[in-house]
């Protein structure tokens, strides 16, 4: 079953890679750049977004990374004193905090509540909103970096 792991490492690594830098491209310039515009029309931008970001591709990657990682987690638990099993757990745990658990604790109820805003109410939801939501990204990228950073060395010395 260990000869597994370093196979779903690998394909863990690279779902990881693709939300985290999904999630680098919002901290990095997307959410300013929404900001830039008037507020109803970055609220309206971001709501289209959240609205449509719900899709199969996405929620392949992003319910099924978690999954990869609960599976490394589980294969490399009872060894960690081996080569690479400590980063490659902490590497697993790291995304299941930062970009799996921050988004479903914090993000997706500020993207609800968002989605039940009206235009009107743009100007003083919309900045509320943004600063919230910024601050939960930032952590969650900043954990999904080291996840990958974590996975990438474990895998190298397994």
């Amino acid at each position: 079953m260990h000869d597994l792991l370093p196979l779903l490492v690998v394909v863990c690594v690279t779902a990881a890679g693709i939300v985290t830098g999904l999630l680098f491209a919002f901290s990095n310039f997307a959410l300013r750049a929404l900001a830039d515009l008037p507020d109803a029309h970055g609220m309206f931008a971001m709501q289209q977004i959240n609205a449509r970001i719900q899709n199969p591709l996405f929620l392949v990657l992003f319910l099924g990374t978690p999954l990869l990682c609960v599976a490394i987690a589980v294969l490399t638990a009872g060894s960690l004193a081996a080569p690479g099993r400590l980063a490659l757990f902490a590497g697993a745990v790291a995304y299941l905090v930062g970009p799996f658990g921050i988004t479903v604790l914090f993000n997706v109820p500020l993207n609800n509540r968002l989605a039940n805003t009206s235009a009107d109410d743009a100007a003083r939801a919309w900045p509320a909103y943004r600063r919230q939501w910024q601050r939960w990204n930032h952590i969650r990228t900043a954990l999904g970096v080291l996840s990958l950073l974590l996975l990438a060395g474990g895998l190298a010395r397994v």
